[in-house]
This record gives C-alpha cells, structure tokens and sequence, in this order.
C-alpha cells in the first residue's frame, strides 16, 4: 500500500477542524494536520480571497494544504458582510447581526464557504463553493460556534446552534463545499 500524503488545513479555530475532520474523513489515502498559520486578511470578493490566502499557505507549507473562508450575506445589504463577517461577529455577537436588519423587511441571507487548495507547487488553485441560503433571526441555541446562532437554514425550524453536528453537515455551506473537496481528493489518489 503506498503510504498516505499529508493534507494541511490551515485553520486556528478547533470547532472548523472538528467539522473538517468529522465530514471529509480520516481515510487511508490522506494524513489530515493543521496549521495556524497568519494568513493575511484580504479585502475583495470571496474567490479572489480564497486563492490569495491558498497561495500564501502552499508559500508556507510546501505541500498540499487547503485554507478555508467563510461569508455570511445578508440579501438585503447586496451580500454584505460577506468575507467581513468575521469582524462583525466580533464586534456585533450574533445579536447584533440580528438587529442589524431590524429596519429591512428582508432577512434572508446565505452562507458561501469556500474551500482552496494548493497541491503546494505552481499549479492553479482548486476552489469548492458550498452555499446554504436561509435567514437571520433572534438568536437561539448555544453560542460557541460564530453565527450559528442567527442562522436558519431554509425549509428548517432550528439555526445551525440548535441543530444535531450530523444534521448541520449535512446541509450546511461547510458540508457541502467539503463534499466537493473530499471528492477531488479521493480522485487524485486513483
């Protein structure tokens, strides 16, 4: 058996590695660590974003790595905060982006995660897009894990905070941009 590529995901926050590893799988094509790594915090649109902080971590990691980003959008601002949601949410608290649209009749929203990876060489970066859309609502749930608590999946009655973690992978931004990313894995380990 041929022994197993290490994979890199940069990331310092434990609860996006935990949902990593539970949704795309420990297997025995790929050895998944983690880096914390100072990735620059770019301004733009969320692909441009991606592959800016993709190419910067193969720089750093010299072999396959994948980076992560997250927007939340709120329809009703044109997709702001998008890529900035980061530093509302530690601003505002998951409340605060509620009462945010307390003047809008429109609180839909949709969360964009957007998956990079580098092989670590001078080959294109890979981008895989998940988008949930849904609402922006009191919060409810526990408030450990970002914005999950303001955020109701369409066609669901919980925010992701009050999901189950299976159900949440299952349908969220996260889960399927991993879907996509775990197989074109998979693919080139044929």
């Amino acid at each position: 058996m041929a022994s197993k590529k290490t994979l890199v995901f940069v990331t310092s926050n434990e609860n996006k590695l935990k949902e990593f590893v539970q949704i795309i799988g420990l297997n025995e094509k790929w050895n998944i660590t983690s880096k914390n790594i100072d990735l620059p915090e770019y301004q733009g649109e969320p692909d441009e974003i991606s592959i800016q902080k993709c190419k910067i971590a193969a720089e750093y990691v010299k072999g396959p790595v994948v980076i992560e980003d997250t927007c939340l959008c709120f329809n009703a601002f044109g997709g702001l905060p998008g890529p900035y949601i980061k530093w509302f949410l530690d601003k505002l608290k998951p409340e605060g982006l509620y009462n945010l649209l307390n003047g809008w009749e429109d609180k839909s929203a949709y969360a964009l995660c957007t998956f990079a990876y580098s092989s670590g060489s001078t080959d294109e970066i890979v981008l895989f897009r998940g988008i949930t859309n849904g609402t922006i609502v009191q919060p409810r749930g526990p408030t450990s894990f970002g914005w999950d608590p303001c955020f109701q999946p369409d066609g669901f009655t919980q925010t992701y905070a009050e999901m189950d973690k299976d159900t949440k992978n299952s349908i969220s931004h996260r889960g399927k941009s991993l879907g996509m990313l775990q197989k074109y894995l998979n693919n080139l380990c044929l």
